[in-house]
């Protein structure tokens, strides 16, 4: 039980962490937040776990395929803001957008030979 409530500790420091760099500072908040920081995290207590290279291998390439459906979120936030939608709105379009992506992935996927 501890180990999980530190787990979740550490990530929320993270996060807490890029939001009040943010606030002075939001190129460089933008680049903590893009470094993948969780995923490493995560791959070090998936191993700690379970140290098995083929699992590891199949969660690592899998992220990656997960990663790519979800960067053109990134583009779309910008581009709604600065014509004027509300930040609500941008979020919950840039979500949606990112929600049908993965979807996309799931299904596709694996019938295209990735392992997810």
């Amino acid at each position: 039980m501890f180990a999980l409530i530190a787990k979740a500790l550490v990530a929320g420091a993270m996060i807490v962490a890029i939001a009040e760099i943010g606030k002075r500072l939001p190129a460089t908040a933008a680049l903590v937040a893009s470094l993948p920081l969780v995923s490493i995290l995560g791959m070090i207590l998936l191993w700690h776990e379970r140290p098995d290279a083929e699992n590891m291998a199949v969660h690592a390439g899998a992220t990656f395929w997960y990663v790519l459906p979800s960067l053109p979120m990134f583009l779309i936030m910008p581009v709604l803001l600065r014509a004027g939608v509300p930040f609500w709105m941008s979020l919950a379009v840039g979500c949606a957008v990112t929600v049908a992506l993965y979807s996309l992935m799931a299904t596709f996927g694996p019938r295209l030979g990735l392992r997810l």
